[in-house]
């Protein structure tokens, strides 16, 4: 059996033994998850003193652990293990790699099996963009009741009226009103909650100007979203405030200054107080829209992810 003398390093940073002056030309012993597997079953035998321990510690046959090391001998040149009938221990060169191989695997087994994803209950911190009305309505309280069912998940949030590329900017996830079809096909789309839109007034302006005959009515002052203005076809010219913010759309609304088109969740709070009622415009039909949300297309979509995706549908549905 040769004797250890010193060693060498190769251009992947792993030791070849050098035997009489000699250096080995054994490949590196981590290039193949193969030999990386012979490393764990030689660290559990060196830790175990016992192939037959080895074995139950890995889950595996005494056989194969014998098998196992004698390759990783085979393909490192150099006895590691002294076997008797009743006991095993580490050569010279055995026991100078396990010293050297111990703390890698163990950090590689940490690094593994410690991934957030891997636990049962989600965690890490959660990417989240919504629009701006939504998010300062609505979401408030979603994140909170989220947060006491599942305190492990951190949130970093982005308000905005624009659209994000959730891929490029690294966002987990986004909350989108969507009328019809989204035309991204890179992402994945649950469908939240749908909603209803309406006109509202506030009670002075309709005692005021009264009811709208129909859309676009030029005896009545007219507060719309970009958005609405190209769904109903309307000339631009022909709405006093083109607004792309709905709170600010509502809070003309109540201040009297025209008829607004508003998501039933901005103008509801409103007419409950008495500072707005629903006006009927003869020539619009109802207006639905979903609440959708949006997220990266993976095979492995995280769990943190898929936790709020579903507190989601279950809150927004519960009305909660």
């Amino acid at each position: 059996m040769p004797v250890l003398v010193s060693r060498a390093t190769t251009p992947y940073g792993v030791s070849r033994w050098k035997q009489g002056g000699r250096i080995e030309t054994q490949g590196s012993v981590f290039a193949t998850p193969r030999n990386l597997q012979l490393l764990v079953v030689f660290s559990a035998v060196a830790k175990e003193t016992s192939f037959t321990k080895a074995a139950e510690k890995l889950g595996i046959a005494k056989g194969t652990v014998s098998r196992s090391i004698a390759l990783l001998e085979s393909q490192l040149q150099v006895e590691l293990v002294h076997r008797t009938t009743r006991h095993v221990s580490l050569s010279t060169a055995g026991l100078a790699l396990y010293e050297r191989t111990r703390a890698p695997l163990a950090a590689l087994n940490a690094a593994v099996t410690e991934l957030p994803e891997l636990d049962d209950e989600p965690s890490g911190r959660l990417r989240l963009t919504a629009p701006h009305d939504f998010g300062t309505i609505e979401l408030p309280g979603l994140l909170a009741a989220f947060s006491r069912r599942h305190p492990g998940v951190r949130f970093d949030v982005r308000l905005t009226g624009e659209r994000v590329d959730l891929v490029k900017e690294g966002f987990d996830l986004a909350i989108r009103m969507a009328v019809g079809q989204l035309r991204d096909s890179a992402l994945l789309m649950r469908r939240l909650v749908k909603h209803s839109s309406a006109f509202y007034a506030a009670p002075s302006y309709v005692a005021r100007r009264g009811k709208p005959r129909r859309l676009g009515d030029e005896r009545h002052t007219w507060v719309l979203h970009p958005g609405a203005i190209r769904m109903l076809q309307l000339a631009a010219d022909d709405v006093q405030f083109i607004v792309d913010d709905f709170q600010m759309a509502r809070d003309l609304a109540r201040d009297g200054a025209g008829i607004a088109l508003l998501p039933s969740f901005v103008g509801r709070d409103s007419v409950r107080e008495g500072l707005l009622e629903e006006v009927s415009v003869a020539d619009v039909a109802p207006i639905q829209s979903s609440l959708v949300l949006l997220y990266p297309s993976s095979r492995h979509v995280p769990k943190k992810v898929t936790s709020f995706r579903d507190f989601l549908v279950e809150a927004l549905n519960a009305g909660v």
